[in-house]
């Protein structure tokens, strides 16, 4: 799903999880555990995805996608299209 919405993204290792980094900055981190897949940074934040994400656990910068539940790709793509404008943003 990033590199379809971020071709440009480069997968790296960092903090020893799989990540993507765009234009030398992380832009998202991600990490396969026994009961979840998770991403970071999750935009909690944003009221733009308060609604979204209030159904998924995870702490202040993550969201947990339960393995049990198929994988919301309409949200992970617009999270991700959201961490490139941020990402582009915190450059200038």
């Amino acid at each position: 799903i990033v590199r379809d919405t971020c071709p440009g993204a480069e997968e790296v290792i960092s903090y020893g999880m799989p990540a993507f980094n765009l234009d030398g900055h992380y832009l998202i981190y991600f990490g396969g555990y026994k009961n979840h897949v998770s991403i970071y940074p999750a935009p909690r934040g944003s009221d733009q995805f308060k609604k979204e994400l209030s159904s998924y656990k995870g702490g202040k910068g993550t969201v947990q996608f339960p393995l049990n539940e198929p994988l919301p790709s309409e949200l992970i793509v617009k999270i991700i299209k959201y961490l490139i404008k941020e990402n582009k943003a915190r450059q200038k």
